[in-house]
Formats: C-alpha cells, structure tokens, sequence
C-alpha cells in the first residue's frame, strides 16, 4: 500500500518514529520505513550497535547519516541486540533503495510492545501528518 510516494509493506508493525519491524519467535528485526528513507535524503553511513548491547524501547538504537541530517533510530522495544546488518557498513545507501529489506539491527526482545501500529494504522498516521 503506499501514501503518496512512501510504501508501506502489510505484515509489518511501525512506530511513530517511522521504525519498522517484525517480530518472529521472540526476535525483532528492526529497520527504516521507506518515509524515514526519503526524507533523510541519501544514507551515507550507518554507526551499528553492538552486537550484546542492552537497549530499552524508545532509546536511541543508532544513528544514520545523511546527506541532509544525523537521525536517530529508536529502539521499538527493550532487549539485547542479536546481530546487526554488516552489509550496510559498505552500503549504507540500501536503505534507501530497499527500505523493507536493509534491515539494521535484530533484537532479542523480553516483550512484544502493544503499541506498535499496524500497517492500515501507519498509514493513518503518515497521512496525517503536515507536510510543509
């Protein structure tokens, strides 16, 4: 489904601060939707966590770097980071050509967040938001 020019793929959970991800067996793979990707611009450099790293829902999780901005990532839920995606340390720029599937990170989460939208609620979201 898409808003204007941004997708927004079924299946998956959002947050707010336009986090995807996908819960499977306990672990959640987290990464940018495609509006965080347009509108930070073109990805220069992605700083990962690593690897053991405790984090704590809605506490920074990394930083990307773009062409416009630094923007952080936040963590959708509390865990352990479990592995994170070494391939964008040389390609930072597949989060923007392939938002869905350059994931960042995966986090061994204690629990499922109740809070994370779903794809029709996201969509609401992002439709409602102003766009100056």
């Amino acid at each position: 489904m898409f808003v204007g020019e941004y997708e927004i793929k079924e299946g998956l959970k959002y947050t707010k601060t336009h986090e995807w991800a996908n819960v499977i067996d306990g672990t959640m793979t987290v990464g940018v939707t495609d509006f965080a990707s347009k509108e930070m611009g073109d990805v220069a450099f992605v700083e990962l966590p690593e690897v053991g790293k405790s984090v704590e829902k809605n506490e920074m999780l990394c930083e990307i770097e773009s062409v416009k901005a630094v923007s952080e990532v936040e963590s959708p839920a509390s865990g352990t980071v479990s592995e994170v995606n070494m391939e964008l340390e040389d390609l930072p720029e597949k989060i923007n050509d392939e938002p869905y599937s350059a994931w960042i990170v995966k986090i061994k989460i204690k629990d499922e967040p109740s809070d994370l939208l779903g794809a029709d609620e996201y969509k609401a979201f992002i439709e409602g938001l102003d766009k100056d």
